[in-house]
């Protein structure tokens, strides 16, 4: 048997790993047709019910005859946001998931009141709420009652993704909005100080597979993030009192001179921040992941290959595979009574309660 040389390895690895990427892909593409009929494989959090009912199944045309305009005007608002402050995006983007990983596609990161998850800590830097209620006002006056806030957030999170330059998918619709949101359920979001493990056990617990955390996390190509979050690599990592060795020298000169405040913001690609692309996946071979949870995705075993893969060499792979799980991620469901869900008329607030009629005295 001939023995093979390190490059024959490698590239029988990457080969391989590519192969698993395109055949997953297949098999999203062959589901991606039932949407055209109620979506019935969806994810259902832990401790779900076992029987489903028909509102809790999704549909492409679900607005088709109630609000054949929906669509079209979540993403002409969007655009004008997009046109304003492109940075708005990314947060949309942010925003969305935010809101999935915590009950479910619920809108309940919207929930503006005392003890939300709007108002926990870990949400402080969320932003694009005021994005979220200006489309949802226009929908309120062409459709009332019948478009969903957490089917406009994930709607716009798509199409956030298009205006920076990344992928375009059928996002299948109806879903309903969540009553309930608790601040600190909002603090088990991860924060980008996690190891990979955990962040797999949190994806695995909504339904989400090592794959989707990979794809997912490559969103990190656009946006910023706070200093505060990656501030524990730039000294004295896991008390050795010394940087992450992790981390390109140079790459960390630049983090510490741009982070003399917790609260100061860094793009994540230092590459192309502006556009949605597979820097992010180079960036972490040349150690300039900004997060810990970005750059242990390029060390660990159990996600390395996946980040392989996404690169320079394969582009169009990464924007098939983000598409597929970004309807995954949209596909994570909270399985709720009636009484518990509802289309909000506002995105902040639950709708309020009907008054009662009063009743009229009985005569003799």
């Amino acid at each position: 048997m001939p023995v093979l040389t390190r490059d024959q390895k490698s590239n029988m690895k990457w080969w391989f790993c590519t192969f698993l990427l395109l055949v997953q892909f297949e098999l999203y593409m062959v589901s991606a047709i039932l949407p055209l009929n109620p979506v019935k494989d969806l994810v259902k959090p832990l401790g779900a019910p076992s029987i489903l009912s028909p509102q809790d199944f999704l549909s492409l045309s679900y607005y088709h005859k109630t609000c054949p305009a929906a669509e079209e005007i979540i993403h002409r608002k969007m655009k004008a946001w997009f046109l304003k402050d492109y940075t708005l995006a990314a947060s949309i983007i942010r925003l969305h998931f935010h809101d999935c990983a915590i009950r479910g596609c619920d809108a309940s990161i919207l929930l503006n009141h005392r003890n939300s998850e709007r108002r926990a800590y870990a949400s402080k830097t969320l932003r694009g709420f005021q994005v979220i209620n200006e489309i949802k006002a226009e929908l309120e006056r062409k459709c009332p009652k019948t478009v969903s806030c957490a089917d406009i957030l994930t709607a716009a999170a798509r199409d956030a993704t298009l205006l920076l330059g990344g992928p375009f998918w059928e996002v299948p619709f109806g879903r309903k909005d969540g009553k309930t949101s608790i601040a600190k359920e909002a603090d088990l979001v991860p924060q980008g100080r996690e190891n990979v493990t955990a962040l797999i056990d949190f994806f695995q617990e909504r339904g989400l597979s090592i794959l989707d955390l990979v794809v997912l996390s490559g969103s990190h190509t656009i946006g910023r993030s706070s200093c505060y979050s990656f501030m524990h690599r730039l000294a004295n990592y896991k008390g050795t009192g010394r940087p992450d060795p992790t981390l390109d020298r140079k790459y960390l000169r630049n983090l510490t001179r741009s982070c003399k405040w917790s609260s100061n913001l860094v793009n994540l690609d230092i590459t192309t921040p502006k556009t949605f692309d597979v820097k992010y996946y180079n960036n972490l071979g040349k150690k300039k992941g900004l997060l810990s949870t970005d750059q242990e995705l390029y060390s660990d075993p159990r996600t390395a290959p996946f980040v392989s893969a996404f690169t320079d060499q394969q582009p169009d792979l990464f924007f098939n595979q983000f598409a597929a799980s970004m309807v995954n991620l949209g596909n994570v469901l909270v399985y709720t009574a009636p009484n518990e869900s509802e289309i909000r008329l506002d995105c902040n607030y639950v709708n309020p309660a009907p008054s009662k009629k009063a009743k009229r005295p009985r005569r003799g």
